[in-house]
C-alpha cells in the first residue's frame, strides 16, 4: 500500500504493477482481488471480458482502449482480471477471429507493460496451459502466486470462519475432526459442506451438530480427485515459476 505514496516515489520506486494467481477453481484467487481492494481502501473495477469481445469490425479493440481508460480515470485502483485465460484463449493463434483476440491480448499487454497510472492489476487463472508466454515474463506482473488447496491447519480455520459466519461458534465443534476428513478440499467446498449440514439440520428441526457436518464431508467428491490430472501439472509447473501463496 505505501508503495502508492509520493514518498515512494521520491524514493526512486516504481508503481506496483500487479499480481497473477494460478490455481486450482475454488482456493480463494478472486477472494484474495476483493481483500487487497478493501485492505488498501481503493476502489475494485472488474474487466469482463464477455463485455470487451463484440461482433463489430474494430470495436473490440476499441472497448479494451475503453475498459483501460475508465481503470486509469479512476486510480489509485484495483482491476481484476478474472479466469484471465478464458479471455484471451484466442491470443496465441488469431485464426478462430481473424485476429482479434491477438489485437485485445497486445493491447492489455502494452498498456500493462507500459502503464504510467497507479492501477493493480490482479489477474487469475486456473488452467496455465492457455496462457500466452508474454504474460508470464517478467515485468508484467510484480509477482505469480500459486494458490494451493489449504493444508490441514488452514481448513480448520476454514471451518471456523464460515461456522462463525452462520452464527454458530467454533468452539462448540470438532473442527479438527473436520479438517481430517477434509482433505484436499477447497475452501469453497468446505463452505458448500457447511451449508449442506445447515440444510440437513434444518429439514431434521436440529440445531448443527458434529455428524451433520461429517456426513455433508464424507458426501462431497472433491475437485481434486475429477480434477488430479491437471492439478499434478499445474502444481508441476508452478514449483519452479511461482511463489507459493502459502
Amino acid at each position: 500500500r505505501a508503495l502508492f505514496s509520493s514518498s515512494a516515489k521520491r524514493f526512486g520506486l516504481p508503481e506496483p504493477k500487479g499480481i497473477l494467481l494460478l490455481g486450482p477453481p475454488g482456493t480463494g484467487k478472486s477472494l484474495t482481488a476483493k481483500i487487497v481492494s478493501n485492505y488498501w481502501k481503493l476502489p475494485l473495477l472488474k474487466l469482463d471480458f464477455g463485455k470487451i469481445f463484440s461482433g463489430l469490425v474494430g470495436s473490440s479493440e476499441e472497448n479494451m482502449r475503453l475498459a483501460l481508460k475508465t481503470a486509469e480515470g479512476l486510480s489509485p485502483s484495483v482491476l481484476w482480471v478474472d479466469e484471465i485465460e478464458k479471455g484471451l484463449a484466442g491470443g496465441k493463434s488469431g485464426k478462430s477471429d481473424g485476429g482479434t483476440a491477438a489485437r485485445v491480448f497486445g493491447s492489455l499487454l502494452t498498456w500493462m507493460q507500459e502503464k504510467e497510472s497507479m492501477v493493480f492489476v490482479i489477474a487469475t487463472a486456473n488452467d496455465i496451459s492457455k496462457l500466452p508466454p508474454e504474460l508470464m515474463r517478467k515485468g508484467r506482473f510484480d509477482e505469480i502466486f500459486f494458490l494451493d488447496l489449504p493444508s490441514e491447519d488452514e481448513r480448520e480455520d476454514i471451518f471456523k470462519i464460515h461456522l462463525k459466519k452462520v452464527g454458530r461458534d467454533p468452539s462448540n465443534f470438532d473442527t479438527k475432526a473436520f479438517s481430517k476428513q477434509s482433505k484436499e478440499f477447497t475452501g469453497a467446498e468446505i463452505e458448500q459442506t457447511l451449508i449442506d449440514s445447515l440444510f440437513k439440520s434444518f429439514n431434521n428441526k436440529s440445531e448443527l451438530k458434529n455428524e451433520f457436518i461429517l456426513k455433508a464431508i464424507s458426501d462431497c467428491i472433491p475437485l481434486s480427485k475429477t480434477y488430479s490430472d491437471e492439478l499434478s501439472k499445474l502444481r508441476e509447473w508452478a514449483k519452479l515459476r511461482a511463489r507459493k501463496a502459502s
